[in-house]
């Protein structure tokens, strides 16, 4: 892992272009993930991707004019002081809020970048592409917090609004209740079973502690499991 400050120029833009890639990646998984409940913000995140798209292209064409064809995979996990990213398929569904503060964050972060970048740099043309292309992700920035309201249609921010508790109760509140449906069946069927054949409350009544403390076992087990803590 290097850092930041021993990084080439030439090194300096394949890492830029490796960014630009995978948020052009990222912001695609935001559309493709949001566009069958929140159309219109999957359409400003599709704008966004073209956007990362021609900054690669500009970068890409630099490079080439700079230092050749080749140009070396440098990523974010090779140079310290990148913030981990969460893989999208991870955090499915995904979830309104939380995509539009990491897309904030993302542009936050790669504006830094550039910026640090035209600082180090001695080529004009590279600092001047660098430069540019900071300002543009400064204007991201404010686009990214200002999804709620930008380019919606009268009435698109109701239809979001409306899919978003939509997901909630399809997503959480529905199977919380069939999960509380199904355990207390699986813990009263015994209590009823031991008092039909016992007629005997005392002898229910343990049967249905028993029932519950293996209830809340499994439960417990399943809340600390580490394939749940993701």
């Amino acid at each position: 892992m290097k850092k930041f400050d021993e990084l080439s120029e030439g090194e300096i833009l394949a890492l830029a272009i490796s960014l630009e890639e995978e948020d052009e990646r990222v912001y695609a998984d935001f559309a493709e993930g949001l566009r069958h409940d929140f159309p219109a913000t999957a359409a400003i995140f599709d704008g966004m991707r073209e956007e990362e798209s021609g900054h690669r292209r500009r970068l890409i064409e630099l490079h080439r004019q700079k230092f050749g064809e080749h140009i070396p995979l440098i990523r974010r996990q090779d140079v310290r002081g990148f913030v981990e990213r969460k893989p999208i398929w991870l955090v499915k569904p995904l979830g309104l809020d939380a995509v539009r503060k990491q897309a904030s964050a993302m542009e936050f972060e790669t504006r830094q970048f550039y910026e640090k970048s035209a600082a180090r740099t001695h080529d004009a043309s590279i600092r001047q592409l660098l430069d540019d292309l900071a300002a543009v992700e400064r204007g991201h920035e404010t686009r990214a917090q200002e999804l709620k309201e930008e380019e919606f249609r009268p009435g698109v921010k109701e239809d979001e609004d409306r899919a978003r508790r939509r997901l909630f109760v399809l997503q959480i509140v529905q199977p919380g209740l069939a999960g509380l449906m199904d355990g207390s069946v699986s813990t009263l069927a015994p209590v009823f079973a031991a008092a039909f054949a016992t007629h005997k409350s005392w002898d229910a009544f343990l049967v249905g502690l028993a029932a519950s403390i293996g209830a809340a076992s499994a439960w417990a087990s399943l809340k600390l499991s580490p394939t749940m803590a993701v």
